[in-house]
């Protein structure tokens, strides 16, 4: 229980710093369209884990980097969150009406804004990390760590995951299958939330970027596995979203695979799995094995 609440209220304090930057660098903004810059705030601002926010900031200030580079990866991999979040709730792909507690953004506004301040929100992204306005980071540096979220928000990345998980809508697929898509669906951003907050004092080939790569991986699919198991055994007001969804799509999850109590153990041994991994760091590693952890015993 210790454990928890003391993630819980890191989560919060890193809620509340990147959400402060995101606020600021909206305010930086000039876009034209009132009703864009609405959308894109709505959808980013106000609510959210932001357990991507705080892996970068977590990994970072493992290896010393300066806050302000880390608030701009923060920032970086919370707008993409964000916009997938905005583009997987649209009609045509999983037809969600509630987000965050609050109506998705298509229902708030229309599709076509949401759709619109989807494609602002990732190209922001971009912009966040490679622009030295907002990345204090060599260019060398930047650019890297532009590479690192291209890599992982792609074809080959999660919009490659969200083609295959619609793909599965409806059929039985093995469970190595399964696992290949949540890897690249979910795991992917989650991967690189841990690499960008390496990057930023690592040099490529460093021993300690693969232990990161590693354990992100790890970390991305135990924290599937559980929200396939929250969306199963909770409900929308907990999770504040539609809950059953997958259910009601018939969509492909470790839980319609495996059954609930399996994927529970799978979850486990996946979440074991990246606390070894991130142990081969040299230093203090217990909030990266914490967070683990807490994310297959989280309740939203």
């Amino acid at each position: 229980m210790l454990i928890a609440d003391n993630i819980r209220t890191t989560l919060l304090r890193n809620a509340a710093r990147v959400e402060n930057a995101l606020d600021e660098l909206f305010a930086s903004r000039s876009v034209k369209s009132d009703t864009l810059l609405k959308a894109m705030k709505y959808a980013t601002l106000g609510g959210g884990k932001r357990l991507r926010a705080t892996l970068v900031y977590g990994v970072g200030e493992f290896f010393g980097a300066s806050e302000k580079a880390l608030d701009a990866a923060a920032c970086s991999v919370e707008l993409v969150h964000a916009y997938s979040l905005v583009h997987d709730d649209l009609p045509a792909m999983d037809d969600d009406n509630l987000r965050r507690g609050r109506p998705t953004c298509h229902i708030q506004f229309d599709e076509a804004t949401a759709i619109l301040a989807g494609d602002a929100l990732q190209t922001l992204a971009i912009e966040t990390l490679i622009s030295e306005r907002f990345n204090p980071c060599d260019m060398e540096t930047r650019a890297t760590m532009v590479g690192t979220l291209i890599c992982a928000i792609g074809d080959e990345g999660m919009i490659g995951g969200q083609a295959i998980d619609m793909e599965f809508t409806g059929l039985s697929v093995s469970l190595e299958d399964l696992s290949r898509m949540h890897a690249l669906k979910t795991g992917a951003l989650i991967e690189a939330s841990v690499m960008l907050g390496g990057i930023i004092e690592l040099q490529q080939g460093d021993r300690e970027l693969e232990i990161l790569s590693e354990y992100g991986r790890a970390l991305g699919l135990a924290f599937q596995i559980a929200d396939d198991i929250l969306d199963h055994t909770s409900d929308s007001k907990t999770l504040g979203k539609d809950a059953k969804s997958d259910d009601r799509q018939n969509k492909s999850t470790y839980v319609s695979s495996m059954g609930l109590e399996n994927a529970r153990v799978e979850a486990s041994r996946v979440c074991q799995e990246a606390i070894d991994l991130i142990r081969n760091l040299d230093g203090d590693t217990q909030f990266l094995e914490n967070l683990a952890e807490f994310s297959i015993n989280r309740e939203y």
